[in-house]
């Protein structure tokens, strides 16, 4: 009873001229951010932290994280327009959703993207209303050990997001892995991969990585046709909206997606990428209609979507009351705290419960704002694509060099963007799934820094690998997943063998 006390002050605060006007200009502007590739939220609030000086911490922090969620849709705008992912957690969206685009369906997928970001982001904002005392409890018992078996699952599964070949997908798996070692050892200082060049020390930025792996090759094969080519499956621009097959087929990928996002965001250092990619595999493993999965899956756009604004409810739980970011965006947020003297925990809510629940409330009416302010336009992003495809692709490739230019300012971010579109490209026509590669690139720092850490905890040793509980359990879930399948297969097989036999 205390909590809905706290919150309906919180809402009395919230929807005061001002407050509301922040939340307002926080989600628009999160839009903006997320439809842009290469900026991204991180950017954003850096940008706009100066600015914030002058704020009322309240207001302040009402803005900046109004940014963090409204990103979250604005990224899904481009990646099925355009295939250009504006956000790291909208690349998956990339896959299903530009699909959708092609065949006629640009309305209905973004549609469903803004559904599901509404009923997903609500969902977590609740999750973060009752549950936070007990799901930072569920954070604490993951430690570096089932945080590598957790990185080392999503990767194995990472070979099952695409409906060829296996041995492909694992390829596109070690060439992201490969990718993402490109740098200095963050432990050791050392300069791994960078073949001598400087330039490469901070390693490859995941949006340059994204955009040229997903909007130069599209680039390319669209304007390689040529004024008179023809792609049958090419229709941009059709006025459908969602019919009731689609909402039957999106209500439970919505549904899983915000548990599984929302379950993800709580553990510390993940954040909403992971959750979003975790999605998308998960709807195809337990998909009737795997073969749609690559060609155009309502319900690969309806989960991740969900996924990754359910993880930025999750990410604000262990941000206020362990004071834990969740996510790099919340380590900023973090900072911002800080910088107006607050220092989020268990006492924030004691100390500062106004403040807190006026934040908390602020995003139950940004995520409203959301919907309300992106459904009316969904219409106005598909006329986009009535463009003349000349047009459009050639915009696409200045957005995407503007973009990457605009990460660090440097002409060496444009090779890299126009040496990986290359690649792409022929990654493409030798049949190697781009999707892996990229969550593969997502993964290599958690993999990484965690394995290493579990090492140092234990003094070199693995047993701890099979000695706590909730890691053991987890490797029980990755030999099941794999030989289940097996014994399925040769267990159908088999019984085809002998009721051929019996027919005859």
């Amino acid at each position: 009873m205390d909590t809905l006390v706290d919150l309906g002050n919180g809402f009395a605060t919230a929807l005061q001229p001002a407050s509301l006007a922040f939340a307002l200009l926080g989600v628009l502007l999160g839009t903006v951010v997320g439809v842009l590739p290469g900026i991204g939220p991180i950017s954003a609030i850096a940008i706009l932290i100066p600015v914030s000086f002058g704020m009322e911490p309240m207001h302040g922090l009402i803005l900046l994280c109004g940014i963090y969620y409204g990103s979250m849709y604005g990224g899904s705008i481009t990646a099925t327009l355009i295939k250009t992912p504006g956000e790291v957690s909208s690349a998956v969206t990339a896959i299903e959703g530009y699909e959708m685009a092609r065949k006629g369906r640009a309305k209905t997928a973004l549609a469903t993207a803004a559904i599901g970001s509404f009923l997903a982001g609500t969902l977590a904002i609740i999750g973060l209303t009752f549950l936070s005392p007990l799901l930072v409890q569920l954070a604490t018992v993951f430690g570096a050990t089932e945080y590598f078996l957790l990185m080392a699952t999503a990767l194995l599964l990472a070979s099952t997001m695409s409906s060829g070949s296996r041995v492909k997908a694992l390829i596109s798996v070690f060439i992201g892995l490969a990718v993402g070692l490109i740098g200095l050892d963050f432990q050791t200082g050392l300069p791994r991969q960078t073949f001598g060049i400087s330039l490469l020390s901070d390693g490859i930025d995941f949006t340059i990585f994204a955009m040229a792996l997903f909007a130069i090759p599209e680039a390319i094969r669209n304007l390689a046709l040529g004024r008179g080519g023809k792609e049958e499956i090419q229709r941009f621009g059709d006025e459908k909206w969602m019919t009731k097959e689609d909402w039957k087929r999106s209500s439970g990928p919505w549904a899983r997606g915000s548990v599984l996002g929302f379950i993800i965001g709580v553990l510390p250092g993940v954040g909403p990428s992971l959750a979003s990619f975790m999605s998308y595999i998960m709807e195809k493993r337990i998909s009737k209609r795997k073969d749609e999965f690559g060609h155009g899956a309502i319900e690969g756009v309806a989960g991740p979507e969900a996924a990754n604004n359910a993880g930025v409810g999750g990410a604000m739980v262990p941000l206020f009351s362990l004071g834990i970011p969740g996510s790099a965006t919340t380590a900023l947020l973090l900072f911002v705290f800080t910088m107006y003297g607050l220092q989020p925990g268990p006492l924030i809510f004691r100390e500062e419960s106004g403040l807190i629940w006026a934040i908390i409330a602020s995003m139950y009416i940004g995520n409203i704002a959301l919907i309300v302010l992106n459904l009316p336009l969904v219409g106005v992003f598909v006329k986009l694509l009535k463009m003349p495809k000349e047009l459009l692709f050639s915009a696409i490739l200045v957005l995407v060099t503007i973009g990457a230019y605009a990460i660090e300012f440097s002409l060496f971010g444009l090779m890299l963007l126009g040496l990986f579109g290359v690649f792409g490209y022929l990654m493409e026509k030798g049949g190697i799934p781009l999707a892996p590669s990229i969550l593969a690139l997502v993964l290599v720092p958690l993999l990484e820094d965690n394995f290493r850490r579990m090492l140092q905890i234990s003094g070199g040793s693995f047993l701890p690998l099979l000695t706590r509980p909730v890691s053991l359990s987890i490797i029980i879930l990755m030999l099941l997943g794999i030989i289940a399948p097996i014994v399925v297969r040769w267990w159908i097989r088999r019984r085809q063998i002998l009721m051929d036999f019996t027919v005859v």
